[in-house]
């Protein structure tokens, strides 16, 4: 009787695992899935899912690149973007993943669907001439790599509440504790969130480039 049981609990477990849209099954193998939390769980939601209009979504926003130039949801509508968060006095981590964003510079700087925005963490240091020569020093391409800068608040929150940037410690954080990251988040052409990578490690930067690969065979 006790085998019984155990059989029909793990048929019951394996049914409920396979019956749910949200887990992955075979036909998810060239599918990325979505973040849709600061846990980072993945989810393969079907575009016939009830859930699927609910995605997560970066909701609108407006910062200032290292061109003086007003960049919004609109300058990534319709494409694929690596977001990070850094700041250019940083001498730990900020470093190596600036090296590694130039990796994705080099890789797509012939592709214009693909962007990167960079993110200041001290805007009130980082102002357009900062950014400008830290551009000029990393060899930031102006229109593919934006390095931005604006209101701190609305770069905080955006970063802790809708890129999930500091992992739940920060999303479940002080809105205003320091944000010191190294998180690479990759981010679909409907703005909803698709992966979350090591940015100080150049080998995540192979597993990046393969995702981007796989999210422009979506439909």
């Amino acid at each position: 009787m006790k085998q019984i049981n155990k059989y029909i609990l793990v048929v019951t477990i394996l049914t409920v695992i396979f019956s749910c849209n949200k887990t992955k099954n075979e036909d998810d193998d060239d599918i990325l899935p979505f973040i849709n939390s600061a846990e980072f769980t993945p989810e393969w939601i079907s575009a016939d899912n009830p859930d699927y209009p609910e995605i997560h979504t970066i909701p609108a926003f407006s910062f200032t690149n290292q061109d003086g130039q007003n960049i919004t949801e609109k300058t990534v509508e319709g494409k694929i973007y690596v977001a990070n968060f850094m700041f250019t006095s940083c001498g730990s981590i900020c470093p190596r993943m600036t090296d590694n964003m130039k990796i994705l510079q080099d890789k797509y700087v012939n592709d214009p669907s693909v962007l990167l925005l960079s993110h200041s963490v001290t805007p009130e240091k980082d102002n357009v001439p900062v950014l400008k020569q830290y551009a000029i020093d990393k060899g930031c391409i102006s229109g593919k790599w934006h390095l931005l800068t604006g209101n701190k608040e609305a770069i905080y929150s955006i970063a802790k509440r809708q890129y999930f940037a500091g992992d739940s410690i920060g999303y479940y954080g002080k809105l205003n504790d320091f944000l010191h990251t190294e998180n690479f988040i990759l981010v679909d052409g409907k703005r909803r969130i698709r992966g979350v990578y090591n940015g100080t490690l150049p080998i995540e930067m192979e597993r990046i480039i393969d995702d981007i690969t796989t999210l422009k065979k979506e439909k």
